[in-house]
């Protein structure tokens, strides 16, 4: 990929997207292209397909979609699912039809059986169920990998697939409801220290396993893999470390300042009992991550405390 290539950044300002926009930065590649919501609707055909005709960036990351924790995917599935292909479809279909040299689709750790093998390898998909409480996001992102394998088989695309595990990191969304465990978990936390509560609940037995990922570990994952990578089939990005939800929890209240008690609530759901990628295909390419997860958490409570996030 070459450092003079103009790269179209979709979702910059996600938790992903601008994570991806510093690793490119980071790695020489200046010429970035972007666009908010309000400036480029995914959504409308009309308005991509216009954008790529007058644009045609060398590079597609397909980092935007429409993401949320176990809540808002149990509360909104007609709107993941609708969204996320509409996106996926519009961006991919128009990447390929104004001469894109390499397209790469981020994708989500969701996408594998709720009751895989551990640790879960790529081959996985599409052998046993979803997860019910987020299948609706799992088959749009699913039907993005194999968007990109059709158009890399029938038109030459050079489209790769990425799906990273659970990421956390700076510019996340501390929604009350909405947000995932972690963000959830730091605003929950931190409320909770500043009002003086005695406990905090958490969803769930506490049981459940999870691996993190620092979004910008994910990042400059993707960079090198648009560097180094160029096949069929979509590569795991994860740490390898997975610790249970309680841990978590007690990670995030030591990091945060919280002394009182961690309460769980059993009748609500763990979700997926375990989900631990493996990532040996891009280890074995040559690449690790660098951030540790007590590490990655204080940066992003400060983080979290420059935004200072109300209800």
């Amino acid at each position: 990929m070459r450092k003079d290539w103009l790269v179209f950044v979709a979702g910059h300002r996600g938790l992903a997207g601008s994570a991806l926009c510093r690793a490119l930065t980071g790695a020489g590649y200046e010429r970035q292209l972007t666009r908010t919501h309000a400036e480029l609707d995914l959504c409308d055909q009309a308005e991509v397909r216009a954008f790529f005709a007058r644009h045609r960036p060398d590079v597609v990351i397909l980092a935007a979609a429409r993401v949320g924790g176990i809540h808002a995917n149990a509360t909104y599935p007609a709107e993941f699912i609708y969204q996320n292909l509409q996106i996926q479809n519009n961006v991919i279909d128009s990447a390929w039809r104004n001469g894109c040299k390499k397209l790469l689709f981020l994708g989500s750790s969701c996408i594998y059986p709720k009751l895989c093998p551990q640790p879960i390898k790529e081959e996985y998909l599409l052998t046993g169920a979803l997860e019910p409480t987020n299948e609706a996001y799992a088959l749009a992102k699913i039907s993005g990998i194999k968007m990109c394998q059709a158009y890399r088989q029938q038109y030459g695309l050079d489209a790769i697939s990425a799906m990273p595990t659970n990421l956390y990191g700076p510019n996340d969304n501390y929604h009350p409801q909405n947000s995932h465990v972690l963000p959830a978990f730091i605003r929950r936390f931190h409320e909770a220290k500043e009002s003086g509560a005695e406990s905090v609940t958490i969803w769930g037995t506490g049981k459940a396993l999870r691996e993190f990922l620092h979004v910008d570990d994910m990042a400059e994952a993707c960079v090198f893999l648009l560097e180094n990578y160029s096949d069929f089939e979509h590569v795991n990005v994860g740490s390898g470390v997975e610790h249970t939800i309680m841990d978590i929890a007690r990670m995030v209240a030591r990091v945060v300042g919280f002394a009182g008690e961690i309460c769980t609530d059993t009748s609500r759901s763990d979700g997926t009992p375990r989900k631990l990628m493996d990532s040996g295909k891009l280890f074995g390419m040559g690449w690790k991550p660098r951030i540790a997860l007590e590490q990655g958490l204080r940066d992003t409570y400060r983080a979290f405390l420059q935004s200072c996030p109300r209800s």
